[in-house]
């Protein structure tokens, strides 16, 4: 079972964070830890709005939206770790900070994401 302590959770955990109060920032010059997520951004929502297609990127819920840009820079643009594990740990992430309908609507739309780019997983 995992644990919250886990490394690479907590290191996850600090990535939304600071996309989420990024979102917020008069200065949109991103933090350091962030700036690679946010120059592919552009091409992270386009695969967002085709992956959650009922729901434009301005709707989503600015906390899944975090989440989603996080996991799908790792599954598109990273590639170092394995879509099941990126998708595992943005619906934990989306459980633990995200409404009651985050986990779900995120699961779904990774899943979309997997189906669309024909990604092995």
């Amino acid at each position: 079972m995992k644990k919250k302590s886990d490394p690479r959770h907590l290191k996850r955990t600090k990535l939304v964070q600071e996309l989420f109060s990024w979102q917020f920032k008069d200065d949109k010059k991103p933090p350091l830890q962030i700036r690679e997520i946010v120059s592919h951004l552009s091409k992270i929502d386009k695969l967002i709005a085709k992956s959650a297609p009922d729901r434009p990127i301005v709707q989503i819920n600015k906390v899944d939206l975090a989440i989603l840009r996080l996991a799908v820079f790792e599954m598109i643009i990273d590639k170092e770790t394995p879509p099941k594990v990126v998708i595992d740990e943005a619906v934990e992430l989306g459980k633990e900070y995200g409404s009651d309908s985050s986990a779900s609507f995120i699961n779904g739309a990774l899943g979309k994401l997997v189906e669309i780019k024909k990604i092995r997983t």
